[in-house]
Order: C-alpha cells, then sequence, then structure tokens
C-alpha cells in the first residue's frame, strides 16, 4: 500500500511540472527582450540551452547588478555575491564557471515564478534598459 501512495504522490509532483515548458518559453522571451534592448551590454551567465527553464542568469556589462537592483526596489531578484566594504565581489559559481570580474560583477540573477506574466517581464526589461541607457547617457 506504501508503495501505490508514493506513486500517487509521484504522479501529482509530475502534473504539478506540467508548466515547466510554459516557463521555459516565458524566461526565453525575457532572454530575448533583453538582447534586443541592450544588444553586447548583456551577457547570458551559464549553458544557453542547459539551464534551469524558471531563471535567468545574466550580467550587464558596465554595470553592477547590486546598484542597478538597488534602483528597482520593487524588484525581487539577486546578485548573489557578497558585498564586504563597499566592494562587490563576483560570486564564487560564476568565478568558477570562469567568468571575467568585470562580467561576473554585473550579474543578476532572475527567477520566474508559476505566476508571472509577460507584462511582468515587459515592465522589467523596460526599466533596465532605461537605467542602463541613462547610465550610459544614451537614452
Amino acid at each position: 500500500m506504501l508503495f501505490i501512495a508514493a506513486l500517487g504522490t509521484a504522479c501529482e509532483l509530475a502534473a504539478e511540472l506540467s508548466h515547466v515548458d510554459e516557463m521555459e518559453a516565458l524566461r526565453n522571451y525575457f532572454w530575448e527582450a533583453l538582447q534586443a534592448g541592450l544588444g553586447s551590454r548583456v551577457v547570458l551567465n551559464g549553458h544557453p540551452e542547459n539551464r534551469l527553464p524558471n531563471t535567468l542568469n545574466v550580467s550587464f556589462m558596465g554595470q553592477l547588478g547590486g546598484a542597478l537592483l538597488a534602483r528597482i526596489p520593487a524588484l525581487a531578484a539577486s546578485t548573489g555575491s557578497a558585498c564586504h566594504s563597499g566592494h562587490s565581489t563576483v560570486t564564487p559559481v560564476l568565478a568558477a564557471m570562469g567568468v571575467e570580474e568585470a562580467v561576473g560583477l554585473g550579474a543578476i540573477r532572475f527567477s520566474l515564478g508559476g505566476s508571472t506574466t509577460r507584462d511582468e517581464i515587459d515592465t522589467v526589461v523596460a526599466r533596465l534598459i532605461a537605467l542602463i541607457l541613462d547610465s550610459s547617457g544614451r537614452l
């Protein structure tokens, strides 16, 4: 009986994964929108295909990820870096991946949830583009 209950639980969990393809498509939409708006000012951290369907880790060239996030307080995202005595550091994971410090300092990890919408992504992308282009004097 225990094994039947476990199988039932496994089936329930598998059913919850049915939104994985939708989330992956939304994550890809997010990345493509950032690329379209920022071009070479944004870099993908990690494998282009073999990555979590709900996570996008990118670096904004010439920016500090923490400083960007501080300018969008309503956005829940993470740089994953530790700040010590006013100095930002590249995360150990990005460093192990061989990401250069100049790139890694601009890293932000975005995690999408089951309720994330395209409209929310469009809002975040527009805000990021405005901040980055404004800070480079090209708005």
